[in-house]
């Protein structure tokens, strides 16, 4: 009986996971749609909605790890879900003149990279856990993309308070890029 109620539990668990995922991507095409409309009560709204998602992120992890219910197949979806999420608010930001398109470029660069790393490692059984650096760079392109969508104050010298968050972001994300490609050189030598 102990057995049926624990599966139970992490059946209705890995449910509320893969809704949390399921909210970011059906959520980044609202969130562009509002920021490409543009004003203030649009943006206003792609901002909540987008901090929404962006919570999902992190409570999705902690939960997963809490309750025991990791998957390979919930780790990429959800880390696909990050990115997406992003990318595609990212995209809208570029269109707006809100974010630099080197910059942008960069993130998303990045991240298809490493996606396909994941990919190639994931067929030869290897699983990348998230760093610490990782789970930094994600919560500086949040920040950095919801400030963009506010765009809150003046100028702090040459920029903008969201355009440093987001040189921040790409610098991480960079970085990180970088650290996840020397430290899974080896296995992308077994995949080739």
């Amino acid at each position: 009986m102990a057995s049926r109620t624990t599966s139970a539990r992490a059946f209705r668990s890995s449910r509320l996971l893969v809704a949390g995922t399921s909210l970011r991507i059906v959520l980044a095409p609202v969130v562009m749609g509002l920021v490409l409309a543009g004003g203030d009560t649009a943006n206003a709204v792609a901002a909540a909605l987008f901090a929404v998602a962006a919570a999902t992120d992190f409570l999705d992890g902690y939960f997963a790890r809490r309750w025991g219910v990791t998957t390979k197949v919930g780790s990429f979806l959800d880390t696909t879900a990050d990115k997406l999420l992003v990318a595609i608010v990212l995209m809208a930001l570029v269109a707006v003149d809100r974010a630099s398109p080197w910059l942008a470029a960069a993130i998303v660069a990045r991240e298809i990279t490493i996606l396909g790393l994941r990919g190639v490692a994931a067929a030869d059984g290897t699983v990348f856990p998230p760093s610490p650096g990782g789970k930094a760079k994600a919560a500086a392109q949040f920040l950095a993309v919801f400030l963009a969508i506010l765009r809150p104050g003046d100028r702090i010298g040459p920029a903008y308070l969201d355009q440093w968050a987001m040189l921040v972001a790409a610098a991480l994300t960079v970085i990180t890029g970088a650290d996840y490609l020397i430290r899974y050189s080896a296995a992308l030598r077994r995949g080739s």
